[in-house]
């Protein structure tokens, strides 16, 4: 195993080369630099606009991808001061995204430890009994609840617990004009947009781990655990869910590393500033120098995560060996 985890962490700056190239040229491509910048800065003359082009290295033609891609890749790895400053106002782009980064895992973290280990529950339960009144149950709401977009739910919440009941804020980290920290208003303002998040992630992974747990149940091992006499609660505890859960944590890999990328969606509906929010403002802006940064930092997660769903292979089965 160690060998190839070697090989892939070896292999990683190569990928995240590559992949990085092709996002900055398609970013370039959907985000017209010239244009966006004169969008956002409509009083600029004539050589504002060739200054900041030559500033961010933005230059034309296929050689000009080439060159502004390692230009900007020599600034980013330098650090963030040296990164390409925001096109509206020159802006370090650093702060925002930090504070942004910040958020998005305290939702997104919060939200996956709730969401995956009830989940996991939940489907572990209902595959204990198919057919019980539980599984019907369990397997009914899930797919209900999953059938359910964000954007719903989101409203839905924020119109009975914010609106009518005053329970909760509608939305943001604090209210406006707040200073300094203060954990229960955090968690406050955290409840509906965690809920969002987490009722998705829970009638997720109680599918995946209920239909994984069923097929596993059936296999020859388990049969041959119970022949033994090994009780049944050892049965799925010891064989079952330890074997159901490697097709699941490919699955649980890659969502963890999306959701570091940001909740569009959620963050979108609570105002809540996380990267999602910060994605959507500097993709309306057309902002390269705020896009690359987010868009790096989505890429190595999912690169990173797809690292570990490999190796938690190797971990949940002795019989699999990663060469």
């Amino acid at each position: 195993m160690l060998r190839f985890i070697v090989r892939r962490l070896l292999w990683l700056p190569l990928t995240l080369l590559l992949v990085t190239f092709l996002v900055y040229c398609a970013v370039r491509t959907g985000w017209h630099p010239e244009q966006t910048y004169k969008r956002s800065n409509p009083r600029a003359t004539r050589e504002k606009v060739e200054q900041y082009l030559a500033v961010n290295g933005l230059y034309k033609g296929w050689g000009g991808y080439v060159r502004g891609y390692f230009e900007w890749l020599w600034r980013f790895i330098q650090g963030p001061d040296h990164w390409p400053r925001s096109i509206k106002g020159r802006a370090l782009v650093y702060p925002p995204l930090r504070y942004s980064i910040f958020n998005t895992l305290r939702l997104a973290g919060i939200a996956s430890i709730l969401g995956i280990s009830i989940g996991l529950t939940v489907g572990t339960l209902a595959a204990r009994k198919p057919g019980s009144w539980f599984d019907n149950i369990a397997n009914t709401g899930a797919f209900f609840v999953g059938a359910v977009p964000a954007f719903v739910s989101g409203v839905i919440l924020q119109l009975v617990f914010a609106v009518e009941l005053g329970w909760f804020p509608v939305g943001g980290v604090y209210p406006p004009g707040h200073q300094g920290f203060d954990l229960l208003l955090m968690i406050k303002h955290l409840v509906l947009p965690v809920t969002v998040v987490a009722v998705q992630v829970i009638a997720q992974y109680s599918r995946y781990m209920r239909a994984s747990l069923l097929d596993v149940r059936s296999s020859d091992f388990v049969r041959t655990a119970r022949a033994k006499g090994l009780s049944e609660r050892n049965v799925l505890f010891r064989h079952g869910v330890r074997n159901a859960m490697i097709p699941v944590a490919t699955v649980l890999a890659l969502d963890v590393g999306q959701l570091i990328g940001g909740l569009i969606i959620t963050e979108a509906i609570f105002n809540y500033p996380g990267m999602g929010v910060y994605f959507l403002k500097a993709s309306f802006n057309g902002d390269i120098p705020q896009l690359m940064p987010y868009l790096v930092i989505i890429v190595t997660s999912v690169l990173v995560f797809n690292l570990i769903a490999d190796v938690s292979y190797a971990l949940l089965d002795p019989r699999i060996r990663l060469g």
